[in-house]
């Protein structure tokens, strides 16, 4: 009888209030999750084709055009939706063009309530990322 006591003081786990908070927390991190990375990997796919434009050879002798055009041919390839040719900025005061955007991502969370992300890519690896106030 005596072991049988001990046994049961030992027993530890979760009441059903504290299981149903860690199960909330859960399923809203999930959701996070489920909201953000489409948007981190669509981020990755706009600095990678600004890096690649950036690393082209004949980017000098391009037109403001041509360069919003390239983007868009690479951007329908990469399935990039949120940036348009035209949020991109060509700025031509160095040696080398840079190619630049910066754009906000928005989505809904649950009924009125939005996640909002700000977004910052370049051509340049040496640019710095821009403070959003």
């Amino acid at each position: 009888m005596h072991f049988a006591r001990t046994l049961k003081s030992r027993q530890r786990g979760l009441t059903m209030f504290s299981f149903l908070f860690v199960a909330f927390v859960l399923v809203m991190l999930a959701m996070l999750a489920m909201k953000l990375v489409p948007a981190y990997i669509e981020y990755f796919s706009v600095k990678k084709i600004l890096s690649t434009m950036g690393q082209e050879s004949d980017l000098k002798s391009k037109s403001n055009a041509d360069i919003r055009s390239d983007f868009a041919r690479r951007a329908e390839v990469g399935y990039v939706t949120v940036v348009k040719p035209e949020d991109i900025v060509v700025d031509r005061h160095g040696a080398v063009p840079v190619v630049s955007t910066d754009y906000t991502y928005r989505t809904k969370l649950v009924g009125n309530v939005s996640l909002v992300v700000d977004f910052s890519a370049s051509s340049d690896p040496n640019a710095a990322a821009v403070e959003v106030e």
